[in-house]
């Protein structure tokens, strides 16, 4: 022993007790290092069912398929159907040892099933790991998933991504509470409201499936509504799923069903959650000690044993869909879940979306509406302000707010807050010329013009600041706002209502509820938050801005916008009015006015079933650099009937530039095709559309080649 080492020990030997104790105590509780997974090389295989199906974790498409590997003797209890594995993936035949493959990198996976014997002829792998007990994926679950992989021409492996949560092992060794029994069957409530709303929750409390597009009347009602339809269905003993578009209209719904049932009795599933309380009560749900779900379109695939309801609110909202492959829809999720489960469902709004009027057009849903009497008594006086008035007032030519919408302001102001929807957030998002209305464009790289603040106008795409500007085509030097942003409408209004708080609501900052005294909201669309009592009344501005977008859904898309406004406002009794700014002759105006967005829905579906038209049709977009998109074209194996629509160039993205969903990288200049089949034409199209992807991913195709069913914005 070195003298360093008998000082060491010297020292330990002097210690006093108590600072021995604290060591031993450290080195007691200090974690013990994880061993990694081992080959299993020589080790005994299990005696029954030796063969382990595995869906590894790659979204690659080639790879969309199951993989058989060895079970070990020592992995044998705990390999069970549907539990995550770790396994080595990659291995050639040449890394072969006493008959079995070796080699590798070790990647995730799920168990799917135990097999006798494997359909492969050469050496198998064994199981390296299994990762926990617990059994996540279960048989419906896995069918689902694949019915939805098969519809968006995706892979199952990233389909789990989004339907499985990331493990927690904290959360994994909590129990969950045990299953509470069945609550009574709720009173109808404000579901008398609705002509056929009674016999809805009645036959949810039966156990039966109905399936309904319920067009909700505007007010605060529709989140009670929402609870009694699912405590309807848990009476029965069944389960519920809710899924909704933003965590505002969850914590609604939440504190509906807190109040109609009390705690304990259903989840609440968000991405916004922490990983660990997450995965808590999504075990909880897949363990049956909850029957009822809300959530984001983070929920949609929650495993709610007996499922008897599937609803879905504010179906058009784009948070509904998901934007990582292989971007399903949560309405088109839910089809297929009250499909496979043949469970109730049911579709709400203050709006209609053209694919809900096509489920009551084929009969597949039934309508749930309440009479015009009864509409005309909750909705709010809607007011237009078209070009031609806005000519002939000389308020309007000199401000920005038409005499109408001030003395709406003004009035409303008596008796409590006034809502102020704008399409665009900030200051000024655009500028043209003051004379010939030109859009104005920077002078380096051509982008638009925003005036940031006051005196700041700078590029939107590479941000350089903008002095001394003149108009290329009539010599001006004035500029003028195309469009006029939040914080630029908050400040105006607050100078002309100097003695009026002024609040605003947006994506930086988005209010959930104001009081009811009276101020001035400025909110853009989505973001308007809710006031106690209802507003007493709103102004629609910038309709054009909406309206004309070239996006085959901008009339829809404006109209549920609209709506969702002014369903927060008070009723015409009440005194509520909503003053819109657009061109009265237009459908969508007309519809609001009306408060008809199901007969709006109806005339869209018709004109789209003529033109050949989603959801007439089904559609996918195949999008990339143009030499790659021609290469794709003209290797893939489309159905007789396919028409394929370009291509055509899509924008390109500026440096800086906030890059749209699906859209190029920044300064790549890419092409976009559009493919169209029939109606029951769609698993065909999305088949061929995948299995060419998975050969040209097979061959290392270098340019990358995306494609998407259902887009969003087809122009």
């Amino acid at each position: 022993m070195s003298s360093e080492n008998g000082q060491a020990a010297g020292g330990a030997e002097g210690a006093p007790p108590e600072q021995l104790a604290l060591i031993r105590e450290s080195v007691r509780k200090a974690e013990v290092p994880r061993a990694k997974p081992r080959t299993w090389r020589g080790a005994a295989l299990a005696k029954e069912l030796p063969v382990a199906r595995v869906l590894v974790d790659k979204g690659a498409l080639h790879l969309d398929r199951y993989f058989d590997y060895a079970v070990p003797e020592e992995l044998d209890a705990d390999a069970q159907p549907g539990v995550r594995v770790r396994v080595r993936f990659g291995a050639g035949r040449h890394r072969v040892r006493e008959g079995r493959r070796e080699g590798g990198g070790l990647i995730d996976g799920f168990l799917v099933e135990r097999l006798a014997e494997s359909d492969y002829s050469g050496p198998l792998a064994a199981l390296a790991q299994v990762v926990s007990p617990e059994p996540v994926l279960s048989e419906e679950l896995l069918g689902l998933a694949r019915a939805v992989a098969d519809r968006y021409a995706g892979s199952l492996a990233d389909v789990l991504q989004l339907a499985v949560p990331p493990r927690s092992a904290r959360a994994e060794q909590r129990p969950s509470p045990a299953a509470l029994p069945p609550p009574p069957a709720p009173e109808p409530g404000s579901w008398s409201r609705y002509e056929q709303g009674p016999a809805f929750l009645e036959s949810l409390a039966r156990g039966g499936a109905p399936r309904a597009v319920w067009n909700a009347l505007p007010g605060p009602g529709w989140s009670e509504e929402l609870a009694r339809a699912v405590t309807a269905t848990l009476a029965s003993g069944r389960g519920a799923l809710v899924v909704l578009p933003d965590g505002r209209a969850v914590a609604r719904v939440d504190a509906a069903l807190t109040a109609l049932l009390g705690r304990g009795r259903h989840a609440v599933l968000t991405a916004d959650a922490g990983p660990e309380k997450r995965y808590a009560q999504w075990l909880a749900v897949r363990r049956g000690s909850v029957r009822a779900v809300i959530g984001t379109r983070a929920a949609m695939f929650a495993p709610v044993r007996d499922l008897g309801l599937v609803a879905v609110w504010d179906d058009g909202d784009d948070s509904h869909s998901e934007q990582h492959a292989p971007q399903p829809h949560a309405r088109e999720v839910l089809l297929l879940r009250a499909a496979q489960d043949r469970c109730g469902f049911l579709l709400g709004g203050w709006s209609c979306t053209v694919e809900a009027a096509q489920l009551v057009e084929t009969g597949w849903a039934r309508p749930l509406v309440a009479g015009r009497e009864r509409v005309r008594g909750a909705a709010p006086l809607v007011r237009t302000v078209g070009d031609g008035d806005l000519a002939r007032d000389e308020a309007a030519r000199a401000a920005r707010l038409p005499t109408l919408a001030w003395q709406v302001v003004r009035e409303g102001l008596r008796h409590g807050p006034v809502l102020v929807q704008v399409p665009r957030r900030g200051y000024v998002p655009r500028m043209a010329c003051a004379r010939c209305r030109e859009p104005a464009r920077c002078r380096h790289c051509a982008g638009p013009l925003e005036a940031r603040g006051f005196d700041d106008l700078r590029c939107g795409w590479c941000g350089r600041e903008e002095s001394g500007w003149h108009c290329p085509e009539c010599g001006g030097f004035r500029l003028r706002a195309q469009v006029v942003g939040a914080r630029r409408t908050a400040e105006e209004l607050g100078r002309a209502f100097p003695a009026v708080a002024v609040r605003t609501s947006g994506r930086e900052h988005v209010l959930d509820t104001v009081p009811a005294a009276p101020a001035l909201v400025v909110s853009t669309p989505g973001a308007e938050p809710v006031a106690e009592g209802g507003y007493a009344a709103a102004l629609l501005l910038d309709g054009w801005a909406m309206l004309g977008r070239p996006d085959l859904r901008a009339g829809e898309d404006a109209l549920r916008r609209w709506i969702g406004a002014a369903a927060l406002v008070r009723p015409q009794s009440a005194g509520g009015t909503v003053v819109v700014v657009a061109e009265p002759t237009l459908r969508p105006v007309q519809a609001l006015v009306r408060w008809d967005p199901v007969g709006h829905a109806v005339r869209e579906l018709a004109e789209r079933a003529e033109l050949g038209f989603p959801p007439v049709s089904r559609m996918a977009a195949v999008s990339g650099p143009g030499r790659a998109v021609a290469e794709f074209l003209r290797a893939v194996e489309l159905p007789g009937e396919a028409e394929v629509l370009g291509p055509v160039p899509l924008p390109v993205t500026a440096a800086g530039q906030q890059r749209r969903p699906g859209g190029p990288p920044p300064g790549e200049h890419w092409e976009r095709s559009l493919i169209r089949v029939p109606p029951g034409r769609g698993a065909a199209l999305a088949g061929a559309l995948k299995a060419a992807q998975a050969a040209r991913t097979a061959r290392g195709a270098g340019e990358a080649v995306r494609v998407r069913i259902d887009p969003p914005d087809i122009g």
